[in-house]
C-alpha cells in the first residue's frame, strides 16, 4: 500500500481571509505594530493551521475555523506595503473585499482596547492605506487593537509593550481571536456586538 499524499489545503477553497498586519523579522516581534501578527499566530495555534506557505509576499495557511475554510495571512512586505500581499491573495482565492478581516494596531485607541468596524477610512495607518489602494475599496471589515499614543509616532509603534501592559494586551489578543471566530461563523454585526464592549 502506497503512502497517501498529505493534503496541505482543504478541498474546499477558502470562503474568508483573516490578515494580521505587522513587520517581518525577529527584531519586530512583540512590538506594538505587530499585534496583528500575534492574533494570526494565536488563531493558527488554536485551530491547528500551520502558517507554512510562502507565496504572494506573504506567510499563510489554510484551515478550518467554525466549520468554514479560512486562510490566515501574515504579509511579509513590511507594514506600509501590506496591500501587495493582501491584494494578491484576495485575487488568488477570488474573494471579495467584504470576505477579508484585517487585524491591526491603532494609535488612536487606548492600549488593549478592541474595536471591530465593518469598513472605514484608513486614518493615519499606512497598512490600511496600502490595502485600500490595492483593493480599490474601503469596504472591508477591520479589527483594531489599541496601542496607545506615544509622543513619537514611529518610535512608539516600533517599541515593545511595557511589562505592565503585556497582560492586558494578551487578553486583547484573545478577545480578537474570539472576534475573528464569531466573524467567520456569524458575520460582522454579531462579531461587533461581541467584541465592541468596554
Amino acid at each position: 500500500m502506497g503512502f497517501l499524499k498529505r493534503r496541505t489545503e482543504p478541498e474546499l477553497p477558502p470562503v474568508a481571509m483573516i490578515a494580521g498586519l505587522g513587520n517581518p523579522g525577529a527584531q519586530y516581534a512583540g512590538t506594538r505594530h505587530n499585534v496583528g501578527f500575534e492574533v494570526i499566530e494565536a488563531l493558527a495555534k488554536k485551530h491547528g493551521i500551520p502558517l507554512k506557505t510562502h507565496r504572494h509576499q506573504a506567510q499563510y495557511g489554510v484551515g478550518t475555523i467554525e466549520g468554514k475554510s479560512v486562510v490566515l495571512v501574515k504579509p511579509l512586505t513590511f507594514m506600509n506595503l501590506s496591500g501587495r500581499a493582501v491584494g494578491a491573495l484576495l485575487r488568488h482565492y477570488r474573494l471579495n473585499p467584504t470576505a477579508i478581516l484585517v487585524v491591526a494596531d491603532d494609535l488612536d485607541m487606548e492600549t488593549a482596547r478592541v474595536r471591530l468596524k465593518p469598513k472605514g477610512s484608513p486614518g493615519g495607518h499606512n497598512g490600511h492605506k496600502s490595502i485600500q489602494h490595492a483593493l480599490g475599496s474601503d469596504e472591508y471589515p477591520r479589527l483594531k487593537i489599541g496601542i496607545g499614543k506615544g509622543q513619537d509616532g514611529i518610535e512608539h509603534v516600533l517599541s515593545r509593550f511595557k511589562p505592565s501592559e503585556r497582560a492586558i494586551v494578551n487578553d486583547a489578543v484573545l478577545k480578537c481571536v474570539e472576534g475573528c471566530e464569531v466573524w467567520v461563523s456569524a458575520g460582522v454585526e454579531i462579531a461587533m456586538n461581541r467584541v465592541n464592549t468596554n
